[in-house]
């Protein structure tokens, strides 16, 4: 069975994650747009917002960041790396998913980072 959660940005064309069977594939959060705007986030602030998201998403899918097996981390800019990277000690506090990261440019220009992902949990663990 696949089903589709509603939309975290605003984008009925994307569902905030796609559960099929045990897994959950995310879609791509970034976080700072809803505390007022990137213009004012440092890529600390967006980690923080980002990553609160996605464990928002996976929460309503009955699931939490410890699920998470895979995660990709998209930047705006490679100097920010070390500062982002810091910001996963404080959400994932018994283990690291596999992670990849890599730089881009956003339809935002003021946006500094997104992630996205894969999570696991089996179904009749769903709350």
């Amino acid at each position: 069975m696949i089903e589709r959660m509603p939309t975290h940005c605003g984008d009925d064309t994307c569902p905030s994650c796609v559960i099929a069977g045990d897994f959950i594939f995310l879609a791509h959060h970034s976080g700072a747009h809803h505390t007022g705007g990137f213009q004012s986030s440092s890529i600390t602030d967006q980690m923080e917002a980002s990553l609160g998201s996605l464990k928002k998403t996976l929460e309503s899918a009955g699931a939490s960041l410890d699920d998470m097996v895979q995660i990709n981390l998209y930047l705006r800019s490679i100097e920010d790396f070390r500062q982002a990277r810091e910001v996963f000690y404080k959400y994932f506090k018994n283990g690291f998913p596999a992670r990849m990261g890599t730089t881009t440019s956003f339809l935002d220009p003021a946006c500094l980072c997104m992630l996205d992902g894969i999570a696991y949990r089996k179904r009749d663990q769903q709350q």
